[in-house]
């Protein structure tokens, strides 16, 4: 600890959210420390993802009450907040997934409608169903998907972007695609795509992190933790290609200390 910590004490459970985390050690910097009532995997799936989703649905979706929201990739880690916290703000919720499994696991959380892409067109379902469009697009899928939220946004619709994970396994990695057109749709139709970094709002971390965890304590919100174990360093890897894979369903935890499920068993 430094000198001139003042507001922390070794040994104090915390949550950090800084470059590094693939790592046994790391240096932080105090301000990013965020002091938490216990160590469990929920806690990190609520720091990362749940503070993606639920600073981004507020601060660049300005999402209210009475809206249609659609989330994709919504049983991944981030997903799954972003889909209960608009459900829990009173609106109408539409999630895309890829699986029976996931689809389960998305009613299981309360979502209006489930598109299981692997059975059914997002892009029709969309057409159908929500002829007046989308109030807001939670995107973090990219390429096709991306083509098809912006063209289902309704007027004075909000899109915000916080991924491209369609591009990670291609030679292109998250290099930009090319949107033609692109800036008349949004001029015509009042439309607004917006980029979020959780990074830019770190003064907003704390206060909704204890939100949160409120909210799990209460037992209205829900952390899905993926089953599949992955203990140690060593197994960054491997987590990394499970999530590319798609398998996951909720949150990929990596327990850095392969003691740390003894103790907390005891």
């Amino acid at each position: 600890m430094g000198d001139e910590v003042k507001n922390l004490k070794v040994g104090t459970p915390a949550a950090i959210r800084n470059i590094g985390g693939y790592s046994e050690f790391t240096m932080v910097p105090s301000e990013l420390i965020i002091p938490v009532e216990s160590l469990h995997p929920e806690v990190v799936a609520m720091l990362v993802s749940g503070l993606t989703a639920s600073i981004a649905l507020e601060k660049a979706a300005h999402m209210k009450s009475g809206e249609t929201v659609l989330v994709t990739a919504a049983a991944g880690g981030t997903g799954q907040f972003a889909a209960q916290l608009a459900k829990l703000a009173g609106n109408k919720v539409v999630a895309t997934c890829g699986g029976k499994d996931k689809a389960k696991f998305l009613r299981d959380l309360g979502v209006d409608r489930v598109i299981n892409y692997k059975e059914e067109s997002v892009k029709d379902v969309l057409k159908k169903e929500f002829p007046k469009g989308i109030d807001i697009v939670f995107e973090s899928v990219g390429g096709d998907m991306f083509d098809t939220c912006f063209n289902a946004l309704a007027t004075f619709g909000r899109m915000v972007v916080i991924g491209s994970t369609s591009q990670y396994n291609e030679d292109m990695g998250t290099t930009p695609r090319n949107y033609p057109g692109i800036c008349d749709i949004l001029r015509q139709q009042s439309k607004t795509v917006t980029g979020f970094n959780l990074g830019h709002y770190q003064h907003g971390w704390k206060t909704h992190l204890d939100n949160m965890v409120h909210l799990y304590s209460m037992g209205k919100l829900k952390v899905g933790i993926d089953p599949k174990s992955f203990v140690g360093v060593q197994s960054v890897v491997d987590a990394v290609e499970y999530i590319l894979s798609g398998k996951n369903i909720g949150k990929v935890v990596v327990c850095m200390d392969p003691s740390f499920n003894k103790q907390a068993s005891n």
